[in-house]
């Protein structure tokens, strides 16, 4: 039996002057799923996340959260979710617990309520030997999973996470992940904002938004199979060399470096294996390691963002 929809947006936009910073922005995330918001610096992530939230009022459509209006009912929606930005708000001279303590102040959690809240989050989070210690003494990502957990004293049945791994060392982003998959097996729904594809992977959906825009929505393995052609990588030598040389061949549809690899797209890495390979010894780049490779999500997301800057003339 489908899930109830927990999360509409239609049509939203939001304008800060000249600059439309969401545009016809429409999505359903429904009860319990896990759906992960990707999109470069400025790409509109944290403006979506605080119109959902209530936060901010759009410029034109609306949404729905937990079935209230954003708008008309944004003190009723705050009730029932968490938010934790990327600069969560923890009081650095407060302990871990004395934190709690003061968000289940801030969220009218009763006495009787946080007796038994309070010992189960630090459990929960794993902080229950650090609950003495000052928050300004926590590492990232004990910071992270504190912050995490004063967003849940209330009970929410919805969490907003704004890039909250951001910064973080891959260990505790391994840890925090480890929390939010708790999270979601007690039926939490999840919205997160992030820059990592690995964290994007593990949610249930993702969706890219580039300049505002909605362009893809879909499982991590719907995603990867939206991937146009086939692709190639090209290891060692000089990278940006080569993708100047492969990048004109008439077999390649389009080539980006990512990190210590050029990746290249084309219609049929059978196809143009041999003649690319043939063009770099011509070249004096024989030395260049070309092979095939399966596309990432990421390799999805600059393709898709590049056609989109192709067809405006970027």
């Amino acid at each position: 039996m489908p899930q109830p929809v927990v999360i509409h947006a239609e049509g939203l936009q939001k304008r800060f002057g000249s600059l439309t910073a969401v545009q016809d922005f429409s999505l359903t995330v429904a009860a319990g799923e896990s759906f992960a918001l990707v999109g470069p610096d400025g790409a509109g992530k944290t403006t979506v996340i605080r119109l959902l939230c209530g936060i901010m009022d759009p410029d034109a459509g609306r949404a729905l959260v937990l079935e209230y209006d954003t708008v008309r009912q944004a003190e009723q929606i705050k009730e029932h979710i968490g938010y934790m930005p990327q600069r969560f708000g923890l009081y650095d001279d407060l302990t871990v617990a004395e934190n709690l303590q003061f968000y289940a102040d801030v969220y009218r959690v009763s006495r009787v309520e946080r007796q038994q809240r309070v010992p189960e989050l630090l459990h929960f989070a794993d902080l229950e030997q650090f609950q003495d210690r000052l928050a300004a003494n926590l590492s990232g990502g004990m910071r992270q999973k504190l912050g995490l957990i004063c967003t849940l004293i209330h009970r929410p049945q919805i969490i907003f996470l704004d890039e909250p791994t951001f910064g973080v060392d891959p260990v505790s982003r391994r840890e925090f992940w480890q929390v939010l998959y708790r999270l979601l097996g007690a039926g939490i729904t999840i919205f997160l904002s992030t820059s990592y594809m690995d964290e994007a992977e593990r949610a249930h959906r993702v969706g890219l938004l580039h300049q505002g825009s909605l362009l893809l929505v879909d499982t991590p393995r719907g995603i990867r199979s939206a991937f146009r052609g086939e692709l190639l990588e090209a290891r060692n030598g000089d990278l940006p060399r080569v993708r100047r040389l492969l990048s004109q061949h008439t077999l390649v549809r389009q080539s980006w470096l990512m990190g210590d690899r050029l990746m290249l797209a084309v219609d049929s890495r059978q196809t143009a294996l041999g003649p690319l390979s043939q063009a770099l010894a011509a070249a004096g780049l024989s030395a260049v390691t070309l092979r095939p490779a399966q596309p990432s999500l990421e390799d999805v997301f600059v393709q898709v963002i590049r056609s989109q800057m192709e067809k405006r003339g970027n």
